[in-house]
């Protein structure tokens, strides 16, 4: 059964997922900002932001929070990391894939995940300890032993352009093994995919907590392994994450580790 912390945070996504849907129609009219150089918000980013944070806030009123969109709130160990909309630019480009992501960490550790697909209407849950869930169904990552014929997802880090050499570098290095990438547009739901053993492994520069806490529990508890381009374990200060099961990981941690930057290889 699920945890009641899980069961309020999918209440919370689902009704951030209804804000979202409804504005699908009129993207051309929604007031969007660039927060930094090609890092877009829209005001459906925040409004849904808000609905979360108002049904965590009625639940868990002396919990912290961070959110994508209006950053810290409150101090504590217990902290809800928000990401409203994962997927903003599909979003705005009318592409369908995007998603809701909420994760609470325990002294920042992840020990409850949702990641909400809105338009498929699929609900990726995790409770630390009791497996991860797709609509109720548990869930599990591949059971393959390399990367040969691996799907591997990533992103492009728009952040982080100083890194496209070594990326490129790394994705080479992964597609001479693999049998291909791909690039979605929502890390948390590549995340969920792994966990559900539609894609073989992922990996990115420059995440922030919001776009990875979540899709990080779900590897877990669905049997695999995240952790850094060193290969060390948790969730990445960096923001460098590698994710898989424990046999791809540590594969994609091997070539990726050959071909990265000693900044990208730092904790």
């Amino acid at each position: 059964m699920p945890r009641p912390a899980v069961n309020v945070a999918v209440r919370a996504a689902r009704s951030a997922g209804n804000i979202i849907l409804r504005y699908m129609n009129r993207i051309d009219g929604l007031n969007v900002v660039e927060k930094q150089r090609m890092d877009f918000a829209s005001e459906v980013d925040r409004l849904a932001e808000a609905e979360i944070v108002k049904e965590l806030k009625r639940a868990y009123p002396t919990h912290a929070f961070l959110a994508e969109e209006s950053g810290t709130i409150g101090k504590g160990p217990l902290v809800w990391v928000i990401d409203p909309l994962d997927g903003t630019h599909n979003y705005l480009r009318g592409i369908p894939h995007f998603s809701v992501s909420i994760a609470l960490l325990d002294k920042g550790e992840p020990v409850y995940a949702v990641v909400f697909d809105p338009l498929r209407d699929e609900l990726f849950t995790a409770s630390k300890g009791d497996g991860a869930y797709l609509n109720d169904r548990r869930i599990r990552v591949t059971k393959r032993d390399n990367l040969g014929g691996a799907m591997i997802a990533t992103g492009f880090p728009y952040r982080q352009r100083s890194h496209l050499d070594a990326q490129l570098d790394m994705t080479r290095a992964l597609l001479g093994q693999a049998e291909d990438i791909r690039r979605s547009g929502s890390a948390a739901l590549d995340l969920a995919y792994v966990a559900a053993g539609r894609y073989d492994g992922f990996f990115e520069i420059g995440l922030k907590p919001w776009d990875m806490a979540a899709g990080a529990l779900l590897v877990r508890e669905a049997g695999g392994r995240y952790c850094d381009f060193a290969g060390r374990e948790g969730i990445p200060e960096s923001g460098n994450i590698v994710a898989g099961n424990l046999n791809v990981a540590q594969a994609m941690v091997d070539a990726i580790g050959a071909n990265a930057t000693p900044r990208l290889l730092m904790a």
